[in-house]
């Protein structure tokens, strides 16, 4: 019962901004989890493929936008022998018939992908065991991170895809502008934008920086929050910012002619926006 009330702690300690330092505290032999699931991948380079998501619990960020609030509180800790367990068997079917797909540099990518997410899955220590451990085990691991935190430690076998905090975002501030020194040509890049200003932003990033030379860059259009999404926690969007369409934003790529990757979330396509679990 002690380890089971330390993890609730650690989840009531998650709920304010700035506590990387005491999720990073804990056991790297053990995590809090949210929620382990199959689907379709929804976004990135890798969209549409089949995927095993291990969303961590925790975030020291508070996005306007952010749809996976839930994520912020609400987990159960488990060891990281219980979660390779887990992903192994939903990742069974495609293991057993030893299913892949080319990859871009020509070589076979292992199916179904793993990717482990958050939350901001950083924020916790035992991330990076787990993150080798999946690699050990032979799968295609994708890392989602806010970009808020050091990625150097992450092994080099995970694709990060990392954020950039745009303006509308509330967390701009929080961005981590070291990493983008360590960042390789198998992770992504990503700007989640749904405004003007975040959009003029996120292209003076791209050229001024010549961001597209390090790894491809990811254009995510912001879907607007469902009433069940809308947390009280969430940063407000700064005033005076004017929302973009995602034919307004696709426009603007093209007329500016940037050197990246266009992307809707596709799960929202398929599935109810606030649906968990897919």
């Amino acid at each position: 019962m002690q380890g089971v009330g330390r993890a609730r702690q650690m989840v009531r300690h998650c709920q304010a901004p700035g506590v990387a330092k005491e999720w990073r505290a804990m056991s790297d032999d053990s995590l809090v989890v949210n929620e382990i699931f199959f689907s379709v991948q929804g976004e990135s380079s890798w969209s549409g493929l089949p995927c095993v998501f291990v969303r961590l619990t925790g975030c020291p960020l508070r996005c306007s936008y952010c749809d996976t609030a839930y994520a912020f509180r609400e987990g159960r800790r488990m060891s990281r022998a219980a979660i390779l367990e887990e992903v192994a068997r939903r990742a069974r079917p495609f293991r057993e018939a030893d299913l892949r797909v080319p990859g871009r540099d020509g070589e076979s990518v292992r199916l179904p992908l793993v990717e482990v997410t958050g939350g901001e899955p950083l924020a916790q220590a035992g991330v990076l065991p787990l993150l080798r451990a999946l690699c050990d085990a032979g799968h295609t691991v994708l890392l989602e991170t806010s970009g808020a935190l050091d990625i150097r430690p992450v092994d080099p076998r995970v694709h990060r895809i990392m954020d950039l905090k745009c303006p509308s975002s509330g967390e701009a501030d929080r961005n981590r502008w070291e990493n983008l020194e360590v960042l390789r040509p198998t992770d992504e890049l990503k700007f989640v934008i749904g405004t003007v200003e975040d959009y003029e932003w996120a292209r003076d990033q791209i050229l001024g920086r010549q961001l597209h030379r390090l790894c491809p860059i990811l254009i995510s259009w912001v879907h607007p929050l469902t009433p069940a999404q809308q947390d009280p926690a969430l940063k407000p969007v700064p005033a005076g910012q004017r929302r973009l369409s995602p034919r307004e934003l696709a426009e603007r790529l093209l007329a500016d002619a940037l050197p990246v990757r266009f992307q809707t979330q596709l799960h929202k396509w398929i599935w109810p926006p606030d649906q968990r679990s897919v």
